[in-house]
């Protein structure tokens, strides 16, 4: 049996409401205040990188991602433990090797500015305030995890953002005092 020492942590959200900031900030404060070895997995790269790319899909002006490969290619990351998983789907991920998911919201007018600074035209601003709205990655949270492990943060502004990693950092350190030999990898 093998265990992870630290917690992985999807953070996920609609485009455009500051999952990678949350990410890196986070990542830069746990490596600093606990000296561990937390590492952020923006998993559009880590798709490129690991070759997980099946096409392109031209009307959302994205890549389609081999799931099945992508998880694959992560499963010995994510038994190693201490990673902070940022993509704007959760449900891929197995269940046994997440700890917690955190859906950042954000305010769509907000949302809207945000995407429009990032030049998205505006079918895919409207697709992704619809789906902010319909709360459409929050249900597949809930759907896809244990409802203790799902928390949603509002993202407006960096104040929050702060707050919501020193959220996080707390949560973390509590995981850790009450998994002081770590988190089992297998299935229970």
């Amino acid at each position: 049996m093998t265990s992870r020492l630290y917690p992985n942590i999807i953070i996920t959200g609609t485009p455009g409401c500051g999952k990678t900031s949350h990410c890196e900030s986070l990542v830069e404060s746990l490596n600093d205040e606990l000296r561990s070895h937390f590492q952020h997995l923006e998993i559009s790269k880590v798709a490129r990188e690991r070759g997980c790319i099946d096409g392109f899909d031209q009307e959302r002006d994205s890549s389609i991602v081999d799931e099945d490969k992508l998880v694959d290619s992560l499963e010995p990351d994510l038994r190693e433990g201490g990673k902070i998983i940022d993509w704007h789907c959760c449900d891929v991920f197995p269940e046994r090797l997440i700890d917690l998911v955190v859906v950042v919201k954000c305010d769509n007018s907000v949302l809207f500015d945000r995407l429009s600074q990032r030049g998205y035209p505006d079918s895919k601003i409207t697709e992704n305030i619809d789906c902010e709205i319909m709360q459409v990655i929050l249900q597949e949270a809930k759907d896809s995890y244990a409802p203790e492990i799902v928390i949603e943060l509002s993202s407006e502004d960096l104040e929050t953002m702060d707050d919501n990693v020193e959220r996080i950092i707390q949560w973390i350190n509590s995981w850790r005092e009450n998994n002081p030999d770590g988190a089992s990898n297998e299935l229970d």
